[in-house]
């Protein structure tokens, strides 16, 4: 995010630097313009997963898997989207991302929780707790090369989230195990 610049933006795009100041007046404006959108196709990516699944805690594992692989498959602009440390001005834009897809976890979750698949719980703090797993598991510091071995590792990051939000061991390797992963990544 800090890297970008409106000049080499409206190179790309085959526009003057002028048109992308008419409707960006500022770097952060595009950035979050563009954060909006990304955020706004990975919304629709969780939902297609979960709304593909048979019950609301297939559901819920059908979204980890499909947030985690496309995060896996991304993972540089799903570092700038969600952790990137960068400057101030970015933050707000970023925070909506973190916030967007934390709501549809906690949807997921209250459903799943609705249905008696998952005990009580309060589906905000597991949700940005979901959040959590997977952004350090995956782009995060500490994130291991798992070159080779992306499918074990989506497959990894949700049978532990699941079994985070109280999923009895058996039946989370079933979810996981049953759910494909999805194609696409970060846009």
């Amino acid at each position: 995010m800090a890297a970008v610049q409106i000049a080499p933006v409206a190179r790309r795009a085959g526009i003057a630097a002028g048109t992308v100041y008419r409707y960006f007046p500022g770097k952060g404006d595009l950035v979050a313009a563009l954060l909006a959108e990304a955020a706004e196709r990975e919304i629709g990516a969780l939902r297609q997963a979960a709304d593909a699944a048979p019950g609301p805690l297939s559901a819920l594992a059908a979204a980890v898997m499909a947030f985690a692989a496309r995060t896996l498959r991304d993972r540089r602009l799903a570092f700038a989207a969600i952790a990137e440390p960068i400057d101030a001005e970015f933050d707000s834009a970023r925070l909506s991302v973190r916030r967007a897809l934390v709501g549809e976890f906690a949807k997921l979750v209250a459903a799943a929780a609705a249905a008696k698949h998952l005990p009580e719980q309060d589906a905000a703090v597991a949700a940005a707790a979901l959040l959590g797993i997977v952004v350090e598991t995956l782009i995060g510091p500490l994130a291991p090369d798992v070159a080779g071995r992306e499918r074990e590792t989506v497959q990894a990051v949700a049978l532990i989230a699941l079994r985070a939000l109280g999923v009895a061991d058996a039946r989370a390797r079933g979810l996981v195990i049953q759910t494909a992963l999805p194609t696409g990544t970060w846009h």
